[in-house]
């Protein structure tokens, strides 16, 4: 379907390690056709198909599109992704009538259904590795290192984007190549029972949980509960599989415990523990990286990671004992993570053109919690200003908190009070605004849109900003919003 999800154009999946235009197809109809249980018309039985969609604004000729249902009705855009080149659409039968008779189908039941067979079939056809991701923070990116560090040992497939859903888990699926070495796929949830489904469907051989937070608490009695729910990864775990926990996370040993009753003996912890099997042994954080030396299951290793933060380095340790415990080359993924760069609205940096020079915004709208947020204003903190800059924190809401909302946003005030200023949108960043001392606050406002030009007129040459909120805050937009505003111009346009 069009826009399916969040209302954005959907990416394709992600491979590294590999020559695309070299690879064989990933399906053919009949094998999709076999998969499915479903029917094919219109369409020759050996034609290759190169990917799956579910968009018909970014497929590509030769892709398979699934007509699934979300917020639109994925049949109103089958012509569409017809008329763009898809190899086939796989349709309802009970919406024939409303398709066009000559368009390439394959004929289903459920098209959803079909396309977690479909997700099944990929798997089971599979010989690689595959490592599931899992957390209440740091999700994305961690899948985005694993990419890069297995990669370097081999092809490697992974989840585009954050498709960690009932829909994103089957489609990502569906796009495993046969001959991948690995596959890292991630899995959210917002309640529990959502994540014992997917492990179901990825049965990974390494299940890796980043954190446990409150996060979504306002769904569950209390972060134990979200603790519990998180441990349903390891339900899909293969026999002889391994688990990779925070062992700095008050939840390591509940979580240890859910592994080993799901029959997973080998159960390693990361961090600076020094119980830990990953374990940081020292660390040097930079504003634009970090460079650290660390045990890997018994293995010293050092290696360079191309994203700032403290909590980065504590994922890459996940990382690289995920990528060893899968069989890759660990100086190998070591060495990749110095090629990590931010996924959209995770930390990605924009100049901008502001009164009196250039101010840096440091992108981190991509939905916020408590340990995010705390995250990010580290960050901040740690980056350099320049001349009379200050450091600013821009912020807006953290929802789905349930009764502890105001508590966890007045909280934050220890990590915000280290910035210069705090410009905070939304009723629960009030809360923060109020906590702050008074040379602190930058300004409140109801909404994203109301503060941009609060902020937007105090803005100077120096300044760096950490742009961050819940999704539902509005703060992506206030990010593009800003970037129009203050277009960097070129250096001859720029002097003076």
């Amino acid at each position: 379907m069009d826009g399916q999800g969040k209302g954005v154009s959907q990416p394709v999946g992600v491979s590294q390690g590999v020559d695309a235009a070299r690879r064989a197809p990933l399906w053919t109809p009949a094998e999709l056709a076999q998969a499915t249980g479903g029917t094919l018309r219109g369409v020759a039985a050996d034609a290759p198909i190169g990917g799956v969609s579910i968009d018909s604004r970014t497929l590509k000729t030769g892709d398979a599109f699934f007509a699934i249902t979300g917020d639109r009705d994925g049949h109103d855009f089958a012509a569409s992704a017809a008329a763009r080149g898809a190899g086939l659409c796989a349709v309802a039968r009970a919406k024939l009538d409303t398709l066009p008779a000559d368009m390439p189908a394959l004929i289903v039941e459920d098209v959803l259904k079909a396309l977690e067979d479909a997700g099944r079939a990929a798997r089971t056809r599979c010989g690689g590795r595959i490592v599931a991701v899992t957390g209440s923070v740091g999700k994305t990116t961690t899948k985005e290192a694993l990419l890069l560090a297995l990669g370097a040992d081999g092809l490697t497939h992974a989840s585009a984007a954050s498709y960690n859903n009932h829909w994103g888990v089957p489609l990502s699926l569906a796009r495993l190549p046969a001959d991948a070495a690995y596959g890292v796929f991630e899995l959210g949830m917002n309640h529990a029972g959502e994540i014992a489904p997917l492990s179901a469907m990825v049965r990974p051989h390494v299940a890796v949980i980043t954190t446990v937070e409150p996060v979504h608490i306002a769904q569950f009695p209390n972060v134990e509960a979200i603790a519990d729910a998180k441990a349903e990864i390891f339900t899909g775990v293969e026999p002889g599989g391994a688990a990779v926990l925070n062992r700095d996370n008050p939840h390591f040993d509940r979580l240890a415990a859910a592994a080993r009753s799901a029959g997973i003996d080998n159960v390693a912890g990361f961090g600076q523990s020094v119980a830990a099997q990953a374990r940081l042994l020292s660390v040097a954080l930079q504003p634009d990286g970090s460079t650290a030396l660390a045990e890997i299951l018994g293995e010293t290793v050092s290696f360079k990671v191309g994203l700032p933060g403290r909590h980065i380095v504590q994922n890459a340790l996940a990382v690289l004992a995920a990528a060893k415990l899968a069989g890759a080359d660990l100086c190998l993924a070591a060495l990749a993570l110095a090629s990590l760069g931010p996924p959209p609205g995770r930390g990605v940096r924009t100049p901008l053109d502001v009164k009196g020079g250039r101010a840096l915004m440091i992108d981190e709208s991509y939905n916020a919690n408590p340990a995010s947020m705390r995250a990010a204003l580290a960050v901040l903190a740690g980056t350099p200003v320049e001349g009379r800059g200050r450091r600013i924190a821009v912020l807006g809401d953290m929802l789905e908190l349930g009764a502890m909302g105001e508590e966890l946003h007045r909280g934050l005030a220890p990590e915000a009070g280290r910035a210069d200023l705090v410009f905070s949108a939304g009723p629960l960043m009030r809360a923060l605004h109020e906590a702050l001392p008074e040379h602190r606050r930058g300004a409140w406002a109801p909404d994203a849109a109301t503060l941009l030009p609060l902020l937007a007129d105090r803005l100077r040459g120096g300044d760096v900003l950490v742009v961050k909120g819940s999704n539902g805050s509005r703060m992506g937009p206030l990010v593009r919003a800003l970037a129009e505003r203050f277009p960097v111009k070129d250096d001859a346009s720029a002097e003076g």
